[in-house]
């Protein structure tokens, strides 16, 4: 037994079992800072600062709210533009509904015209049938039928008439008495006032007018 212990490997069996338990016991977790459970299989998982989030994790507040007023400025946009259509084709309703009372209101006025026209060829028509008719009546059915006519369709009738049978009717009238010659000079008067500035187309009606 003294010869066992005092045996060469026996001591170097010892000394390098209590090498190994102390270098143990200073490589303990405890020693070392590390938790319960750690497993070196699982390193812990690296944190990125916000600088090195990947860019579809990346916010900007004042790019949101530059965004935010484009799609603003956007709606806005298309409101005007269809309120331009809008307006574009009112526009273009009243231009044709002002086209249409254009051209009714043209056709009125041409056929307004026509009608007028009419009525003042009809009345020369029935101031030359009484004109003819009272150059071929006497002295005295001519004072009697001017006596039931105003002045201003005497005027035209005189207008109507050649000078000759003219100066007849006149010349009666201012023998008929005080107010028939009166009479005669104011439709004289009126005659001078109706006359054109150019007596050549009165003269031509005149001549142009039917003799008794």
């Amino acid at each position: 037994m003294t010869r066992l212990l005092q045996a060469p490997w026996l001591a170097a069996l010892v000394g390098g079992l209590l090498y190994l338990g102390v270098t143990l016991a200073l490589l303990s977790p405890a020693r070392l800072g590390v938790p319960t459970g750690f497993t070196p299989s699982s390193p812990p998982r690296e944190r990125r600062p916000p600088d090195d989030l990947p860019s579809w994790r990346f916010r900007n507040p004042e790019l949101q709210q530059w965004i935010a007023e484009l799609q603003r400025e956007r709606e806005l946009l298309a409101q005007r533009e269809q309120q331009l259509k809008d307006w574009e084709i009112r526009l273009q309703a009243e231009q044709q509904e002002l086209a249409t009372i254009t051209q009714t209101v043209a056709r009125l006025q041409a056929e307004f015209d026509r009608n007028v026209i009419r009525l003042q060829e009809a009345q020369q028509e029935h101031y030359k049938r009484q004109a003819k008719l009272l150059t071929g009546m006497s002295v005295e059915g001519q004072l009697a039928m001017l006596q039931q006519m105003p002045d201003d369709d005497i005027v035209r009738l005189f207008l109507l008439m050649r000078n000759d049978d003219v100066s007849q009717v006149l010349d009666a009238m201012s023998k008929a008495g005080s107010e028939e010659a009166k009479r005669a000079v104011l439709l004289i008067e009126k005659m001078r006032r109706a006359l054109p500035p150019a007596s050549t187309n009165a003269t031509a009606a005149r001549t142009s007018a039917p003799g008794p």
